[in-house]
């Protein structure tokens, strides 16, 4: 059988634990090469970029971990009508905070080992084949249609990534 078709553990097919991990990956994946693509294009220097890219992840990562907390804490208690353990929103705010910690190094790792010139399309290039798999990997799994899944993956993160390019190359001639 094969890997992509095994059933999942139940705590893996729980919607808070797709949620959390579908959006702290495609969000990292987006809003990394996105910001890292838009400073690129301006023309800094490629120190700057990294730490750039090191401090997105970090702050972002411990952000997008908090708001997930906060709110599946505020919409479970909502729906009890009762203030509720905080074990299920802490599990659900890891999730978040490690697949967007771990998915903001794919497209930060090109200018880690590549100069600039290389790094830009590579980072892109990496970002976009990420997206694309975590929509097909992820309907592959679910047993939906995968190449839908991953196509519109592909092209919602990667019309996000055009804006993060579009404003590097428009702001600096303002």
């Amino acid at each position: 059988m094969c890997s992509l078709c095994m059933p999942l553990p139940s705590a893996l097919r729980s919607p808070a634990f797709l949620r959390n991990f579908i959006f702290g990956v495609e969000d990292s994946l987006v809003s990394t090469v996105g910001l890292l693509s838009g400073v690129a294009i301006a023309g800094v220097p490629g120190r700057t970029i990294l730490l750039t890219g090191v401090v997105l992840i970090f702050v972002e990562a411990f952000s997008m971990g908090v708001g997930s907390f906060l709110s599946e804490q505020s919409s479970r208690e909502f729906t009890q009508r009762a203030e509720l353990p905080v074990r299920r929103a802490r599990t659900s705010s890891i999730v978040m905070f490690v697949s967007y910690f771990v998915a903001g190094f794919i497209p930060l790792s090109p200018y880690v080992f590549f100069p600039t010139e290389l790094a830009f399309p590579l980072s892109i290039a990496a970002s976009l084949i990420a997206l694309f798999l975590l929509g097909f990997v992820g309907a592959r799994i679910f047993r939906m249609s995968a190449a839908r899944h991953g196509l519109e993956m592909l092209i919602l993160g990667g019309g996000a990534i055009l804006i993060g390019v579009v404003v590097g190359l428009l702001v600096p001639a303002v």
